[in-house]
């Protein structure tokens, strides 16, 4: 429920240029953003009973300049974005705006002011609430707006309410993951997957001699093996997979917290044939910021990000645009390309976090000209073998 609500929270924030915060209790901001993302204002709830935590919620947004402020909870899945916003537009004329629960409580309140009042003395958790509220407002002179009235879900037996809403379910995101002898990385990566509902992971090895599989399963991924070869292996996973979206993701890079999420709202943005995540190295010097600083302005303007930040797409399009091609080097490269002609390659505002060993074994930029060598050669035709010949030299 609280991601249902977060779901139109957000589309309302969009839409309307809003504020959006989320008050948060029982554990710790960092975990709150692995599950719903980076994205939001997280703040911690105060101390007390209802009336008390959402009292002072108001006391902050007022002090922090706001000019109306509407409080909802995540128990009435009937709420949505458009009822929010009217809830703002009747606060021009009313300075209490109140959204009635059928049990005798409500689901939002809006204010155009701090006012203390309204939130003692009211017997919380009972049918008496909205009453009481509604009585408080009239001794002081506050004017009153009623929304329609909604169902919420406080009880095993209200239970029908939500699952109204709750019939589709999230899109299935499948990450896919190609191996070949990554088992000081593969633990990590599958970290960086875990906490999210609704996603499957699939490792596809290229025959490694080390400890990738056996890491890879007692993560509790699926593991499949195929021929090396990235791209090929990445095909691979992909006919296996269940997901109305794709991830790929390479055994060496850490998804940001909240991807799920980022890979949704961006999917269903119009226009949006594939997206990416930002490009971040895990070790730190100028040279390597300078590094990540060009790899993102050529995502963002070119919208030609690399395998290193996560390309993820619609699974229909993915078998529509053929898949990978089946080459030795710079299958990402032609991959985006090629996906160019659906719609725009976004970049999410938030980085996925490669390990920069090339870039040490190699030294900076000498990987670097490397790279646009490769980059060079191939639009001067050089084969895919004779890349990955003068890649390895």
């Amino acid at each position: 429920m609280c991601e249902h609500t977060l779901a139109w929270a957000r589309g309302w924030k969009d839409r309307f240029s809003g504020s959006l915060q989320v008050q948060i209790t029982g554990n710790s901001k960092e975990s709150f953003q692995k599950w719903l993302g980076l994205g939001l204002s997280y703040l911690p709830q105060s101390e007390g009973d209802l009336g008390s935590r959402m009292q002072e919620a108001f006391r902050q947004a007022f002090q922090e300049g706001m000019e109306k402020v509407a409080v909802v909870g995540t128990d009435c899945p009937g709420l949505t974005e458009d009822l929010a916003q009217q809830a703002f537009v009747r606060l021009n004329q009313s300075q209490v705006v109140l959204g009635p629960a059928k049990d005798g409580g409500y689901y939002l309140i809006g204010l155009r002011g701090p006012s203390e009042e309204l939130f003692q003395a009211i017997p919380w958790g009972t049918g008496e609430v909205l009453a009481k509220t509604r009585e408080i407002a009239k001794n002081l002179g506050l004017r009153v707006f009623l929304l329609e009235p909604l169902e919420d879900v406080d009880r095993p037996e209200d239970l029908p309410v939500w699952e109204k809403f709750s019939s589709t379910p999230s899109p299935l995101i499948s990450i896919i993951i190609p191996t070949l002898n990554e088992e000081e990385n593969i633990e990590a990566c599958l970290a960086s997957t875990e906490g999210p509902s609704r996603v499957e992971r699939i490792v596809v090895d290229g025959k490694s001699g080390d400890r990738t599989v056996e890491i890879a399963r007692s993560c509790g991924a699926k593991v499949i093996s195929s021929p090396p070869g990235r791209g090929r292996q990445m095909n691979a996973g992909a006919r296996i997979a269940l997901g109305d979206f794709f991830l790929f993701l390479h055994a060496d890079t850490r998804l940001p917290p909240g991807y799920a999420e980022i890979v949704r709202a961006a999917l269903s943005l119009p226009g949006i044939a594939a997206g990416a995540f930002e490009f971040r190295l895990d070790a730190t010097s100028p040279s390597l910021r300078f590094i990540e600083r060009v790899a993102n302005w050529r995502s963002r303007r070119l919208q030609l990000p690399y395998g290193d930040q996560a390309i993820f797409l619609r699974s229909s399009l993915f078998h529509a645009a053929g898949g990978f091609p089946d080459t030795a080097i710079m299958e990402d490269y032609e991959f985006i390309m090629g996906l160019k002609k659906f719609g725009r390659i976004y970049t999410a505002p938030y980085p996925a976090t490669t390990s920069a060993r090339r870039w040490e074994k190699l030294g900076t930029w000498r990987a670097t000209l490397l790279n646009e060598a490769v980059v060079i050669a191939y639009y001067l035709g050089i084969s895919p073998s004779g890349l990955l010949r003068l890649a390895r030299r």
